[in-house]
């Protein structure tokens, strides 16, 4: 379970002053002075600091020893609070440089060896190889904490960084396919423009439906240049744009029987009336059922899938489910790999929902809701 420090801090500072309390009332049958009022208070003021032990570990140091230092002096046991004087160099090797801490550990070493100076019947020998070899251990385990979390946080600012690219580059991606599409509306709206103007007087009911081509096909134009513009980058070298025409839905059919070649079991269920949508929508739903099977091939290849396309009123609804049959585990993925983001890109660009995820009854699912409409999207849900 994970605490916040001072939380945990203050339970460590409780159980070293309860345990120092505890080994205070055996001193007499050590044949040291048993702890009076003054005893405890100075295990109170070398324990109880340990909860500012994180946010001024130099400063409870000091406080620490200082109190130690004169516990020992008194003439008390010096074992009672060893204890928290440790956990206080532990403290400073795991938050400070190796040349802030050693000094800390050749204090407590100095302390120690002061205690068995002082101390009746001490063997100096066994007294000396304690100095040396505890605050030696201790502020090893405290530099190795140390090392570890700055290796943790390293690792986290390269994973971080490294997600930030994988975003980028998936929206220069879309925001590249989207220029095609935007293409395609200017070059239509072209030809119905150039078509017009030749039959403004000539065939005014074909001027009219030419005008009225146009004016839905520019607000379609408008809403993906919307969309290329919120998520475009900084520009990679242009590549070509491809002769072919953008896929949509009605080319689901041919991905499915080229997966099926693959030797994936997939079956393709249409509902609703097919209509068509804009061909960045339809480009985007085409791009997740793509990515999915593609993880099904890779990942789950003897599982059987199925793609179900809906279409509803408003919104446009894709799905692909697998039953999880042949599951290669070495494979599959964590949940964020680069074609995990892409789909989320596609589906926030949209204004659609999607999920991603492992089914109750086994095998994986993705499910994506895209709203066939600007005025749709709008009203839409944009979590995803």
């Amino acid at each position: 379970m994970r605490m916040r420090p001072l939380v945990a801090d203050t339970s460590i500072a409780v159980a070293l002053t309860t345990v120092a309390v505890l080994l205070g009332q055996e001193s007499a049958k050590q044949g040291w002075p048993e702890l009076d009022v003054r005893g405890y208070v100075l295990v109170a003021l070398v324990n109880v600091p340990i909860v500012a032990r994180s946010r001024a570990p130099l400063t409870v140091l000091t406080v620490v020893y200082l109190a130690w230092i004169a516990y020992v002096t008194v003439g008390y046991w010096p074992v009672v609070n060893t204890f928290g004087p440790m956990l206080a160099v532990y403290t400073v090797a795991s938050l400070k440089p190796p040349r802030v801490s050693l000094p800390c550990a050749a204090l407590m070493s100095a302390v120690w060896i002061y205690a068995g100076a002082i101390s009746e019947g001490a063997t100096m020998a066994s007294v000396t190889g304690q100095a040396i070899g505890f605050p030696l251990v201790i502020w090893r385990f405290g530099h190795v904490a140390r090392r570890s979390a700055e290796l943790a946080r390293q690792l986290k600012r390269e994973q971080d960084e490294r997600a930030r690219r994988e975003v980028a580059e998936e929206r220069g991606r879309i925001a590249r396919e989207l220029h095609d599409v935007v293409a395609h509306h200017m070059s239509v709206i072209s030809v119905q423009a150039g078509l017009a103007k030749f039959v403004f007087t000539s065939d005014p009911a074909t001027a009219h439906a030419a005008l009225s081509t146009i004016s839905g096909t520019s607000g379609e134009a408008l809403e993906e240049l919307r969309r290329m513009l919120r998520v475009l980058r900084a520009r990679e070298e242009g590549d070509g744009a491809p002769d072919a025409p953008m896929p949509g839905l009605a080319r689901l059919g041919e991905m499915v029987e080229r997966v099926r070649a693959g030797g994936v079991a997939v079956e393709l269920r249409v509902e609703g009336t097919p209509r068509q949508l804009a061909p960045g929508v339809e480009l985007c739903a085409y791009r997740v059922v793509q990515e999915a099977l593609t993880n099904v091939l890779r990942h789950a290849r003897g599982a059987g899938a199925l793609v179900e396309l809906r279409y509803q009123p408003h919104h446009v609804t894709v799905s692909v489910t697998n039953d999880g049959e042949g599951v290669i585990p070495d494979r599959v993925g964590t949940g964020s790999g680069h074609g995990l983001i892409g789909m989320r890109e596609r589906a926030k660009l949209y204004g659609g929902t999607i999920s991603i995820g492992p089914r109750s009854e086994g095998g994986f699912a993705v499910r994506l809701t895209l709203p066939t409409s600007a005025q749709a999207a709008s009203q839409g849900d944009d979590a995803t």
